[in-house]
Order: structure tokens, then C-alpha cells, then sequence
């Protein structure tokens, strides 16, 4: 089946970092691309960052460059999204998610609440 699993979210203040992990079962994760996605409240879903398979290529959203990071472990089927400089603007639910262009695939996390504010 697949599944993912998020972590790290919390209350941070301005200028702050966190680190959000997913963890992933049930599937070959070194054949994914992984991304992270965010939802604010009333806003559409965007695409955060995203990695291929073997770390080759990572993109970014502009509002997020320069301040996080990407990054993957398919030995520990694990996807990290370090994040510094944090804005309230950042504030949302972020959610992470696995694609396979072979399959058509497509898995997604429960999401993970992250909270900018003095």
C-alpha cells in the first residue's frame, strides 16, 4: 500500500528553524521522487521542494529558497525538509509526498502543523 509519515512540526518564532522528517513503509522508496507540500488555512496546497530518486535534482519554490533544504536518505527510506529563517508566512501544513512515473503513482502523508508566531 505505501505510507508516509510525518514529523517535526511545532510553534516556532520568526527567524527560527525546524526540521521536518517523513518516514516511509510498504513501498520502494529509492524509486520515488519525493516533495514537500504546505497548505495554509485558505489557501491551495503548493509545492514546497522536491528531490528525484538518487538526490540528482532538487527544486525549490521561491518563496522558500536560500532558507530550505532538501534532502533524502534512501537507505533509511527517509526524506528531511530543513528549515531556517522562518517567516509567519510559512505557517501551514505541510504534507510530504512520494511519486513513481512508472507506476503513476502517487502517496501522500497525514500532514504536519508547522506555526510561526511571537
Amino acid at each position: 500500500q505505501g505510507q508516509l509519515v510525518e514529523s517535526g512540526g511545532g510553534l516556532v518564532q520568526p527567524g527560527g528553524s525546524l526540521r521536518l522528517s517523513c518516514a516511509a513503509s510498504g513501498f520502494t522508496f529509492s524509486m520515488y521522487a519525493m516533495s514537500w507540500h504546505r497548505q495554509a488555512p485558505g489557501k491551495e496546497r503548493e509545492m514546497v521542494a522536491a528531490i528525484t530518486s538518487a538526490s540528482e535534482v532538487r527544486r525549490y519554490a521561491d518563496s522558500v529558497k536560500g532558507r530550505f533544504t532538501i534532502s533524502r536518505d534512501n537507505a533509511r527510506n527517509s526524506v528531511i525538509l530543513q528549515m531556517n529563517s522562518l517567516k509567519p508566512e510559512d505557517t501551514a501544513v505541510y504534507y510530504c509526498k512520494g511519486y513513481s512515473r512508472n507506476s503513476n503513482r502517487e502517496i501522500w502523508g497525514q500532514g504536519t502543523l508547522v506555526t510561526v508566531s511571537s
